[in-house]
């Protein structure tokens, strides 16, 4: 076993959007100058950050969380400030509030978003005209973007390589102990060998991994839930290539350019979510996401959805992403997403983060000014 005697400034557990970005951070903006990232896969961004809706929120998504939606609101400017090339931008994006069963009305929603200050109109009756009027109650013209993840992983790549950053693929955490003079000891695995390097910082950014570390990692305080979900990929028809779709907020899906791949996703409240469970310490999230038939639900989706939409019956399925989704226990009900920042006292230098949204990273870059690294 090797080890590391000379001690690192930080380190950075999980190579997604969120790890290379504190990484950064921590860096340019702290003066941390030796840091290392550890990521499980073979390349930066291939998980949770790449296997979702590819949206950069505005706020239209969470009418019964205020603070998340204005968060989203005072954040995605910022997001198109930072990577204006991962941004997509040119299409038509619809928010349409169904007649029954929805949370919202179209009062309601719009009265929301004037409370937000986020852009709203109705949408004119070329648009109105996809959707069926027994159903659909009002159509909004909203202003919200998609990301391309492939993009964002390019800047990390060469933003951590500027930073001199080691990354460390294929690489796993085993477990924190405390060490001497309040340095922290990381075991890491790389194949066959293993590796103990010291650190006095640590920053788990690994998602649904998050308790999956041993030693005097306590876990995270928060509780959190686990869910198996598809994120199916379509070619939308001539209609709607050039729009992202949102119908709220009960019998709800949602349809978004996915640039990555020159594609859309289609997602679904009732068919996304296969399965699901409380983070408990004998079952690891990502095993029990490989060990699940990956059998696509995109032909129920379809069918529910074109009772309001009936084009997409048109839409072409090409692929789905499956992943694991992790969020806090405690916003179930109201569909908030805040970050989760923990600091662990009883391990003094080690964070867990947890982020909801892409977005969400300004929130935690606040959180990381606040504190005395």
């Amino acid at each position: 076993m090797l080890t590391n005697d000379s001690g690192l400034d930080a380190l950075v557990i999980g190579g997604g959007f969120y790890g290379c970005t504190i990484a950064i951070y921590l860096n340019r903006h702290r003066g941390m100058g030796s840091i290392a990232l550890i990521e499980q896969e073979a390349s930066l961004m291939t998980r949770a950050s790449y296997s979702n809706q590819a949206r950069v929120h505005n706020g239209y998504h969470y009418p019964r969380s205020f603070t998340t939606a204005y968060r989203s609101r005072i954040n995605l400017p910022h997001f198109v400030r930072d990577w204006p090339d991962a941004v997509k931008q040119d299409f038509t994006k619809l928010y349409a509030i169904a007649r029954r069963n929805s949370k919202v009305n179209a009062r309601q929603f719009e009265r929301f978003c004037h409370q937000i200050g986020a852009r709203i109109q109705l949408a004119d009756t070329s648009l109105h005209s996809l959707f069926e009027p027994r159903l659909i109650e009002s159509v909004f013209l909203v202003e919200e973007y998609a990301f391309d993840s492939t993009k964002l992983a390019a800047w990390g790549q060469g933003e951590l390589k500027n930073c001199g950053i080691d990354v460390r693929f294929q690489t796993k955490v085993i477990d924190i102990v405390k060490a001497r003079n309040g340095m922290l000891a990381v075991s890491l695995r790389h194949g066959n060998s293993e590796q103990t390097v010291l650190t006095r910082r640590i920053f788990n950014c690994t998602y649904s991994g998050l308790n999956r570390i041993g030693g005097d990692f306590p876990g995270t305080n928060a509780s959190l839930k686990h869910e198996i979900t598809e994120m199916a990929l379509i070619k939308p028809p001539p209609a709607l290539s050039k729009m992202g779709i949102t119908v709220m907020d009960g019998p709800f899906f949602s349809i978004m350019p996915f640039p990555a791949r020159d594609l859309h996703t289609f997602s679904h409240v009732r068919y996304t979510p296969h399965l699901s469970w409380e983070d408990q310490p004998s079952v690891d999230p990502y095993q029990r996401m490989d060990e699940y038939r990956h059998d696509t639900r995109v032909d129920r989706m379809v069918r529910d959805v074109a009772r309001y939409l009936p084009a997409i019956q048109e839409a072409k399925y090409v692929d789905s992403l499956f992943e694991v989704k992790t969020v806090l226990v405690k916003n179930e009900v109201d569909d908030g997403r805040p970050i989760l920042f923990e600091a662990h006292p009883n391990l003094p230098g080690c964070y867990s983060i947890l982020g909801g949204k892409i977005d969400n990273i300004y929130d935690v870059l606040e959180k990381l000014d606040a504190e005395t690294l």
